[in-house]
């Protein structure tokens, strides 16, 4: 069979493994919060439970990415970035911000944080330091990606 319909059906099924992940993503948004409120553990629980979940997010997606049969022969590489690479980034947009949406006013709605001020509302600088460091995980999946789609058949 041709690359691309080899690569389209893969890319096809990436995107609904990500569709997918995205609700188990809240489910263990709302365990891990809950677990550090019934430990007491508020302080900094936005951004641990935060880069804990996209760790696991992009770690598993790239584990699922691994899982999908990929042609990368007669696929344009350019500035070390193979042409797949291209085409897997964007299927992630809006996510982060998505769930930091949901993040955020999962914090707001808590009754349990409601005494903890920079946990109940996490300010612009909060959030933004937390949005840094998922920029490095960011950086990492896309790389290893392509490290991964850059090593193809």
């Amino acid at each position: 069979m041709p690359p691309e319909p080899i690569n389209s059906q893969s890319f096809k099924q990436f995107q609904d493994y990500l569709a997918q992940h995205k609700s188990r993503m809240k489910t263990d948004y709302r365990q891990l919060l809950a677990r550090d409120l019934s430990k007491q553990q508020w302080d900094g629980c936005f951004q641990r439970n935060v880069l804990a979940v996209l760790t696991d997010t992009y770690t598993q997606s790239l584990n699922f990415l691994h899982s999908l049969p990929f042609q990368s022969a007669g696929v344009a590489v350019e500035r070390g970035m193979s042409a797949l690479t291209r085409r897997l980034l964007p299927i992630f947009d809006g996510f982060v911000d998505e769930f930091l949406l949901f993040a955020v006013d999962k914090h707001r709605t808590s009754c349990a944080l409601s005494n903890f001020p920079d946990e109940h509302k996490p300010s612009d600088d909060y959030i933004n330091q937390v949005k840094r460091e998922i920029a490095v995980l960011w950086r990492d999946f896309a790389l290893n990606a392509n490290a991964h789609f850059l090593a193809c058949p």
